[in-house]
């Protein structure tokens, strides 16, 4: 990134504010910078020349404390922006950076998700030393260093020479440093990215590991990067102190240089003591705001390369956004025409026709990698079709393709049901009806009659009987507290007490026991009987049974033999077409309940 990138300037507002108040601060502190040394050598020449007392130069030592006093108010104020602005920066950035991570879809997030999460956490965060220290300081090298070798040039003209030809080895050396110190910000930021990723993916994984006694191959794996990562933080730590310490010497033999000079022109009597207090003044101000860019550049120089890193999530095109409105699910029918997306090299699915009629249960069956969960998330408008495509067709006939659909009134009228579903801490009621209103007394708030009715409906009832506080008990993150199949009971009753016309689910019976199993069909139908569409990806025969329409979907244009059964009595007939779509048996209601031989799954 730039010294003061311009893309920084269009994506954050609270850059832009404070640009333009640091210039102005700026300005002001060249202003005192000069004034605070006019005043310091017109009230010491005198005293030391033995030509005026102390009370005579009593009206300049006030006006000094005066200008002094400024200095730090202006200082002061300059620190209060800069943390404001970095912090102000640093959310807008990360709320653009998730939400444009969000509209580039699941696709994108597969794949870059441990990274950029690292990225908005950690990494944004060393965006602060960068305007809280190296920013102010590049806008006072331009304003109080230009300002202070003017005034040289006005009072002493052999001194101005000094420094103009001592200025530049500053910034040389701060050019030669600096290439090396970007390099290794920039591998420090990709070792705490894979660190964070692995640290992610192990704690994802973890329980899985932990049963299969493999966590120490993943711990071992963590420690070697946290090792890395501590060493490409170290050798940036030195290289920042060393190149501190070389833009001392730097400055410090600078100043030296004209101090030797004008001690001995004053020596001489080719100088006045007023004016050659001036210039020492001054000089050390000309280098300070370059010094301090060189010395602060090594601070600012992480968060520099995490803005890189946003800058390139920013800038990757997300897929075109339709903006006409959803038309009423309840009445239209979801229209698949030769539906095929690339996946892993492959159509996964490949050439899909299919109707999802309205009000009624459609199941998408296939076998593992066939493009199941594909053909949901491009019917959830989280990703585009490479060829085909998905339209919505009306009672009148008219037909309105997906991606003119404005994506937010769609999934205005969608309610999803993934295998593991989002739970957040709080009250069992809180995350079905939304957090808690205030002014409800003790946060107990009324449990609606409507939800009392979907709870009996999906079994939740008896999930609700047994935790200690009923309704109102506190599960933690992701439904800690809970059985993986009394989580899919509260998702089926969120669901099913949501207005949501179209209900869309991913294998909601994975993992799952006879008995849980049980519920959850229960809650499908419930859902049916509403009058909701349900469409949902299926294994098990039980799941398929209960469908009203079956569609077969396939990858590569291969036709595997998907059959299922019920309970041994109906074959749901799913075809040898690719992509075919088959009205599936009326289920019974033995195929919904599995009996005692059914194989039985840990109820994890």
């Amino acid at each position: 990134m730039k010294p003061l990138d311009p893309r920084l300037l269009r994506h954050a507002r609270a850059a832009r504010r404070y640009i333009v108040t640091t210039t102005v601060t700026g300005a002001a502190t060249a202003g005192l910078v000069v004034g605070q040394a006019v005043l310091i050598s017109l009230a010491l020449a005198p005293v030391i020349a033995g030509e005026a007392g102390i009370g005579q130069v009593w009206p300049l030592v006030a006006l000094l404390a005066l200008v002094v006093a400024a200095r730090g108010l202006v200082l002061l104020i300059q620190e209060a922006l800069a943390h404001r602005a970095a912090t102000r920066t640093i959310i807008e950035l990360r709320r653009q950076v998730l939400e444009h991570a969000a509209a580039l879809g699941p696709r994108w997030q597969a794949e870059h998700g441990p990274d950029t999460a690292t990225l908005v956490t950690r990494g944004l965060e060393d965006l602060e030393p960068y305007f809280t220290r190296y920013l102010p300081q590049l806008l006072l090298a331009a304003t109080v260093t230009p300002a202070t070798v003017l005034v040289l040039f006005t009072q002493d003209w052999p001194s101005t020479v000094a420094v103009i030809l001592t200025i530049p080895l500053i910034p040389i050396f701060m050019i030669l440093i600096g290439r090396m110190t970007v390099r290794l910000s920039t591998e420090r930021l990709e070792a705490m990215e894979r660190l964070g990723s692995q640290v992610l993916d192990l704690i994802a994984g973890l329980p899985t590991l932990k049963a299969l006694g493999r966590e120490e191959g993943p711990a071992r794996r963590v420690r070697a990067l946290g090792r890395s990562y501590r060493l490409a933080t170290m050798s940036t730590l030195r290289m920042a102190f060393l190149s501190g310490a070389v833009l001392e010497f730097i400055t410090t033999l600078s100043v030296a240089i004209i101090a030797v000079e004008v001690g001995f022109r004053l020596l001489f009597g080719q100088l006045d003591l007023t004016t050659a207090l001036l210039v020492l003044m001054i000089a050390p101000e000309a280098y300070q705001p370059i010094r301090q860019v060189g010395f602060h550049f090594h601070a600012s120089a992480n968060g520099v390369a995490a803005a890189e890193t946003v800058f390139e999530v920013l800038q990757t095109p997300a897929p075109r956004r339709g903006s006409h409105s959803a038309p009423d699910l309840s009445r239209a029918t979801i229209v698949i025409t030769d539906l095929s997306v690339v996946s892993r090299g492959s159509l996964a699915p490949h050439g899909l026709s299919a109707l999802i009629p309205p009000g009624r249960i459609t199941a998408l069956v296939g076998p593992s990698g066939a493009g199941k969960t594909t053909t949901t998330q491009v019917l959830l408008g989280l990703l585009p079709a490479d060829e085909g495509g998905v339209s919505v067709r009306l009672p009148d006939g008219e037909r309105v393709e997906l991606e003119q659909i404005d994506p937010v009134s769609w999934w205005a009228q969608i309610s999803w049901v993934p295998q593991r579903p989002a739970i957040v801490p709080g009250t069992l009621l809180d995350n079905i009806l939304g957090e808690s209103r205030a002014g409800e007394p003790d946060g107990r708030r009324p449990v609606p009659e409507a939800l009392e009715a979907a709870a009996r409906a999906t079994g939740l009832t008896e999930v609700v009987a047994s935790l200690p506080q009923g309704w109102h008990t506190v599960i933690g993150q992701g439904g800690i507290g809970l059985s993986l199949g009394q989580r899919q009971r509260l998702a089926l009753t969120r669901a099913l007490v949501s207005p949501a016309p179209l209900v869309v689910m991913d294998e909601p019976t994975a993992h799952l026991d006879a008995a849980s199993e049980a519920h959850v069909l229960d809650g499908v139908r419930a859902l049916s009987q509403a009058g909701r569409t349900v469409v949902v990806i299926a294994h098990r025969p039980a799941l398929i049974a209960l469908a009203d329409e079956v569609i077969e979907v396939t990858a590569g244009g291969a036709a595997p033999d998907c059959s299922a059964e019920g309970d041994g009595r109906d074959r749901v007939d799913l075809g040898a077409a690719s992509g075919g779509l088959r009205r599936a048996a009326p289920p019974a209601e033995a195929a919904s309940r599995p009996g005692p031989d059914a194989a039985r799954e840990e109820d994890r």
